[in-house]
């Protein structure tokens, strides 16, 4: 069998939702199959050490924007590279990596892959144009939830390009957790203590605001309740943060709720959740959510993008609409006040995980995705080789 060079092009390499599954995908990729490298246009992340250390080759190609002649130079320096590696299939993840690789990949490589992983809500109409055209030189665009592909159809996408490929959850990550009262005490709260928390990157379509405002009714009703924020700002929006902060204290509840920042033990996190909360205005797929399952913790999601594909109603979760801050104090609160409610829908939600959104699946489905096209690409050149 012969390995197939894989050459994935991706923004950065920081902690997201994203960059967590191309890189799940790079540590369980089948190595005798596949050979991996990456190419960033940014060499920054927290997971740079970790291919430098697992011997990923990783090549930046710095560009500051797409309207200059040094942006061009790099697209060609990709070009030279793919075909100096010859590298079978150029995969290419968000709107940057997308428009930067499809189209100087589709000149040399045998496949080229685009993915889109959201409903893009902070692209501009020109940059949303910009990634269609671009996609255009792909043999497939990728996306994460039935929403995206039906979005992407709508945005005048081929739709017999697009393929399905839902996020995949490590569960070994949430075997053998802590008990919930470890959190407790790391905070310094008595054992019994109700904890309400969102894992989410600090950004503003996460509905943090309707979050803070629904913790405000909430502890109306549960008053030894406390909240958690974990994650950080995008480093392009720090003062964020401080809204934030400012905002919960409008709200009547600065002295409840903790921002914790960034967290490496998540896992252990969602397992110290009495409920966990994902409170965002607009998804794809989220991570978060998906893990929150897979810890057992009982979740409460706005109805948005793919999470209803994750996220069934009343059987492994609870999902209300989105910027309603009080149909998601309901809900939370209707979660505290039936534990054997919640407890029954944590175990459900983590068997559904199990069953629909391993790792395994992610990666067995994303390796039969590549060998196909490459099978179809050979099939369409045997004519002309035997001329």
């Amino acid at each position: 069998m012969t390995t197939a060079r894989v050459l994935n092009v991706v923004p950065t390499l920081m902690c997201g939702g994203t960059e967590n599954q191309f890189m799940t995908l790079a540590r369980t990729l089948d190595r005798v199959r596949f050979d991996l490298e990456f190419a960033c246009l940014r060499r920054c992340g927290g997971f740079v050490d970790e291919l430098v250390a697992r011997d990923v080759p990783l090549t930046e190609y710095p560009v500051q924007t797409f309207r200059s002649l040094a942006a061009l130079a790099q697209q060609a320096r990709l070009t030279r590279h793919i075909r100096r590696r010859r590298i079978h299939i150029v995969h290419a993840y968000n709107f940057y990596g997308n428009v930067f690789a499809t189209p100087p990949a589709r000149l040399v490589a045998p496949v080229v892959i685009a993915s889109i992983r959201d409903r893009a809500p902070y692209l501009t109409r020109m940059q949303k144009r910009v990634q269609r055209y671009a996609c255009q030189f792909a043999d497939c665009v990728l996306v994460n939830a039935e929403a995206v592909r039906e979005w992407l159809i709508g945005d005048g996408y081929d739709a017999s390009k697009i393929a399905v490929i839902r996020n995949g959850v490590d569960l070994t990550r949430f075997d053998d957790l802590p008990s919930p009262v470890t959190l407790r005490r790391e905070l310094g709260l008595p054992d019994d203590t109700p904890i309400v928390g969102v894992v989410s990157r600090l950004t503003r379509l996460k509905g943090l605001e309707q979050f803070l405002e629904a913790a405000a009714i909430v502890r109306s009703c549960v008053p030894t309740v406390r909240f958690l924020v974990v994650g950080e700002t995008n480093p392009m929006d720090r003062q964020y943060l401080r809204e934030l902060q400012e905002y919960a204290a409008r709200c009547g509840v600065a002295e409840h709720v903790t921002f914790t920042g960034l967290r490496t033990d998540v896992p252990a996190m969602l397992a110290g959740f009495t409920v966990s909360v994902m409170p965002s205005l607009n998804e794809a797929l989220s991570n978060v959510v998906l893990e929150s399952m897979a810890a057992g913790a009982p979740t409460v999601a706005t109805r948005v993008g793919g999470t209803p594909e994750a996220v069934i109603d009343g059987v492994t979760g609870i999902l209300v609409q989105p910027a309603d801050s009080a149909a998601l104090a309901d809900a939370i609160v209707h979660l505290l006040n039936n534990p054997q409610l919640a407890a029954h829908l944590g175990c459900a939600a983590r068997a559904h995980i199990g069953d629909h959104f391993s790792v395994r699946r992610m990666v067995r489905a994303t390796e039969d995705l590549y060998t196909d096209l490459l099978e179809r690409k050979q099939r369409k050149r045997l004519p002309s080789a035997a001329c």
